[in-house]
């Protein structure tokens, strides 16, 4: 067991390290005051391949590891935790289209998608439908060679300014067996945007809501078959606990490195915060927690490049640990920062609104426990 990267993980990590410094990091405080949603850099990104990570070559992504992918996603967050949770969005949605989609989708969207040209959203959760996802409503009937989408989405990132739309309706009867999943274009007639919700964090992404008029979406839209939607729903779900958690990670180290030169250069009571030995402490502590959410977020990752059987129950442990930590870091790097940590002149209270909502999105962590509970009390139930 090696817990090194190799020389490609670090070649990749300090590729998205120098993206993260020069293109993320000047702009973050400001997309975030004027809730700005970055759409040139987020092309750049997508130059370097940030768009596509995982998605197969074939559509011109660079058909890296769940693991790979973690490792560069890390290091972006450490630029802008917000703009970096949209490229994580998008590389689902490309890979989504990219896995089900038929010849002749792929061949429309794909290349675009990987590119960054074109951008993506993700549209799953209702207004009575969140963590009961498979109770969704928004229908999705067959009328010839077309499906008619009907219903409402909500807290759809990048909705109204993307380009693409993948779409979980239900072509069957109740639960996720009657869910399918659909490739739309997001300017379809019939789809209509709601105002730009203002948000705790996350500004530098747009979030709205999504109705659906009697939306025409021709046939061959469907991604894989009638009833999979819900299928294909959770093994994206799996990928982006992965990638939340990184950027909670990701955050959370910058927070750290932030705070550590705080430390360095305060002075109190004739001493800098670095010779307290409380706060000593209180940064180890931090420290050590941090490392123990990365190595669990890569173990997750790992399994669920090798296919195991428990990459689910992985993910939600990496899900709920990662986000947790993350949140209680950024945090506790606050407290280290006194007053000027509430206020905006520095980055602090920042990561600690933008990394808030990981605890809730891709499932809440009491549905991750739930998860997890069901496994480890399961008839017959082996080890983890």
């Amino acid at each position: 067991m090696n817990f090194e990267l190799n020389e490609d993980q670090v070649a990749f990590a300090d590729m998205a390290r120098a993206f993260a410094q020069n293109e993320l990091e000047p702009h973050a405080a400001e997309w975030d005051q004027t809730s700005f949603f970055p759409v040139d850099v987020i092309r750049k990104a997508g130059e370097l391949g940030f768009c596509s990570l995982y998605a197969p070559e074939s559509v011109g992504g660079l058909g890296l590891s769940r693991l790979d992918a973690s490792i560069i996603f890390e290091q972006l967050s450490m630029g802008c935790t917000s703009t970096t949770a949209y490229l994580t969005i998008h590389n689902m949605v490309t890979w989504m289209l990219a896995d089900f989609g038929t010849p002749d989708v792929v061949e429309q969207w794909g290349a675009r998608l990987a590119s960054g040209e074109l951008l993506g959203s993700y549209c799953l959760t209702e207004p009575n439908s969140g963590s009961d996802a498979a109770s969704l409503k928004t229908t999705a009937k067959r009328d010839g060679d077309h499906y008619v989408l009907n219903g409402s989405k909500m807290f759809i990132s990048g909705a109204g300014s993307t380009d693409f739309l993948v779409v979980m309706a239900r072509t069957g009867g109740e639960g996720a067996k009657g869910v399918s999943a659909f490739a739309v274009d997001a300017k379809s007639d019939g789809i209509s945007y709601g105002r730009k919700e203002e948000k705790m964090g996350w500004n530098s992404q747009p979030t709205r809501m999504i109705t659906f008029e009697d939306v025409r979406v021709p046939a061959n839209h469907l991604l894989g078959n009638e009833g999979d939607g819900f299928k294909i729903a959770m093994k994206g779900l799996d990928g982006g606990r992965i990638n939340i958690a990184t950027c909670s990670i990701g955050t959370a180290q910058q927070a750290i490195n932030k705070a550590r030169e705080y430390m360095l250069e305060r002075k109190q009571f004739g001493k800098r915060l670095a010779e307290f030995q409380a706060l000593q402490f209180r940064l180890a502590d931090m420290v050590t927690e941090l490392v123990a959410a990365r190595q669990l977020v890569r173990m997750a990752a790992t399994k669920l490049d090798a296919g195991h059987a428990d990459a689910t129950t992985y993910c939600a442990m990496a899900k709920r640990f990662a986000t947790d930590v993350g949140f209680k870091v950024c945090d506790e790097a606050l407290q280290l920062y006194g007053g000027n940590g509430y206020i905006k002149e520095y980055p602090m209270e920042r990561y600690v609104r933008d990394t808030r909502v990981h605890r809730i999105l891709e499932g809440t962590n009491e549905i991750m426990r739930l998860i997890i509970s069901r496994r480890v009390l399961a008839d017959g139930a082996t080890e983890l």
